[in-house]
């Protein structure tokens, strides 16, 4: 299945998205509510789709004013984060709201973003950066934001997508050695994204 991207064809215009923000604002919360997922104390995982980049084109084009010719730059960026039918895609945040423990929790996380995996009927997928720049800086600081793809082969997408499935979520990080199980709930809803 070749892969859904949004195209200048798909953006609405500012004026009418204005009027109808506020319902595509609680669309997108209700169906992200199943597509976060908690790992560890401070990380947090929102799976993208089709639709969460949808609604984040459209928010920086209303937030940023840049008009038609932002237009460009904002698919550039947000296209690679919509699945290919094949993976699940996510950005995932360190969230820590102390200054002075976030950069030393961030000082310690370097590289991180080459160690999320998904572990599925006993198979792990490791997570492979989004490559558009380098989320770990030259010093070793870990980026607060980081995106990643994880492929998935078809006999992977069928366990995925058993309800009895057992699928865990994490990091293999030395200073992050968290994960956690999805959910059933979280697991139906990703089980979408594959086409």
């Amino acid at each position: 299945m070749a892969k859904r991207v949004l195209t200048e064809a798909d953006v609405m215009p500012a004026a009418e998205y204005a009027k109808v923000r506020m319902e595509w604002r609680q669309k997108i919360t209700a169906k992200k509510k199943h597509r976060r997922v908690d790992v560890g104390p401070n990380i947090t995982f929102y799976f993208e789709c089709y639709d969460t980049m949808w609604v984040q084109v459209q928010e920086m084009l209303h937030i940023e004013k840049g008009g038609a010719e932002q237009i460009p730059g904002e698919l550039e960026a947000y296209n690679p984060l919509v699945p290919n039918g094949s993976e699940l895609t996510a950005t995932f945040m360190i969230e820590i709201d102390e200054p002075i423990r976030r950069k030393r929790v961030l000082d310690g996380l370097g590289g991180i973003e080459e160690t999320a995996f998904l572990r599925v009927a006993g198979e792990t997928i490791l997570g492979v950066p989004e490559a558009d720049a380098d989320r770990t800086s030259a010093t070793g600081k870990a980026s607060s934001v980081q995106f990643v793809h994880f492929p998935f082969t078809a006999a992977q997408i069928a366990a995925f997508s058993k309800p009895d499935a057992e699928v865990v979520l994490g990091f293999g990080h030395a200073n992050y050695g968290h994960m956690t199980i999805v959910s059933e709930a979280v697991r139906a809803e990703l089980a979408g994204d594959f086409g």
